[in-house]
């Protein structure tokens, strides 16, 4: 059995993985540290574990195999500066400490996202997982940057749900502000930005230019992304659905709909789903993923069984809920 260890495992990526690595064929959880509730069972906080464990949080990590750093963004730097973590233990960072910059303390982290350098991830001791936009995005870029078919700008609007805010309370994720209410926020200047543009840009050759505008959905989980790009004339559009089937055809969780797609298609599930069309000289993707799962913590362990050698499906097998 895998032990692992869980840092910051009181938000909602915290929860997701708790829910996942419970029921991991594979995994054994030893430890959750916080620095907010110690000696608090994990059923305390997340409430529909009761009767799943018995585990408490504390403060040290322990000697796991694995650690999972559910930290604020800025904080894994620091967690692995002042914890005695084993140099065999493997870090996966749900944060985006190491996105760009992977170096750090004697480590090396590889950017994790599972559909574009997974013989890479098989091989790699630390990870970087990517932000939730950043892969919904991705997902619908991937295929066209491996066949240098992105030439001109990228035009992305996405919305996400409420649990894409975290768990810390501020004036725009109270009910009142979400509750039949859409915005916009971070227009043309998010933070997952900087990982498409260096992650597109390693695949394709160059990085692209992406025009994003995000967007806070009146639901709690979930993000659907429109993204759309100007086509190559000569390429029609039988031709660009293949090259997505293609490419996603090997994939155990990542697959192109020949129909229009929605969220409650992938929500509570590690499932990719993305549709091209040809319109007018643009070719258009949409791309659905649950931000909590495919987004954050199903990703996670999709790079652990990976990264052990595992069935890359193991732990994932989730129940999605369309109605």
């Amino acid at each position: 059995m895998i032990k692992a260890a869980i840092a910051g495992g009181t938000g909602y990526t915290g929860g997701e993985l708790f829910r996942i690595l419970l029921h991991h064929p594979d995994v054994e959880i030893i430890s959750a540290t916080t620095t907010s509730s110690e000696g608090t069972p994990v059923s305390d906080v997340h409430r529909d574990l009761i009767g799943e464990t018995d585990l408490k949080f504390g403060t040290e990590p322990g000697n796991p195999d694995v650690i999972f750093l559910c930290l604020g963004h800025g904080l894994s730097r620091e967690f692995i500066d002042t914890h005695e973590i084993s140099r065999n233990c493997r870090i996966i960072d749900l944060g985006n400490d190491f996105r760009l910059d992977g170096n750090h303390a004697g480590r090396n982290f590889i950017y994790g996202l599972c559909e574009c350098d997974k013989e890479n991830i098989r091989k790699a001791h630390d990870i970087a997982n990517p932000g939730c936009f950043a892969t919904a995005i991705q997902l619908a870029l991937l295929p066209l940057a491996k066949e240098g078919l992105i030439w001109d700008e990228v035009h992305v609007t996405a919305i996400t749900g409420s649990t894409g805010a975290g768990k810390k309370l501020s004036e725009t994720s109270h009910f009142s502000y979400r509750d039949n209410n859409i915005s916009i926020y971070k227009l043309f200047t998010h933070q997952h930005l900087a990982e498409i543009r260096k992650n597109i840009g390693k695949v394709a050759g160059r990085e692209p230019e992406v025009n994003f505008v995000p967007m806070r959905g009146d639901f709690t989980r979930g993000i659907f992304a429109s993204v759309y790009t100007r086509a190559v004339k000569e390429i029609s559009e039988d031709r660009y659905i293949s090259i997505f089937e293609d490419y996603y055809r090997d994939s155990p969780f990542v697959f192109h709909s020949g129909k229009g797609v929605s969220m409650k298609e992938v929500v509570n599930t590690n499932k990719g789903l993305v549709h091209a069309e040809l319109h007018d000289g643009y070719i258009h993707v949409s791309s659905v993923i649950d931000n909590l799962v495919k987004g954050a913590s199903g990703q996670a362990v999709q790079n652990m069984n990976l990264m052990f050698g595992l069935d890359e499906r193991a732990g994932l097998g989730l129940k999605g809920s369309a109605f």
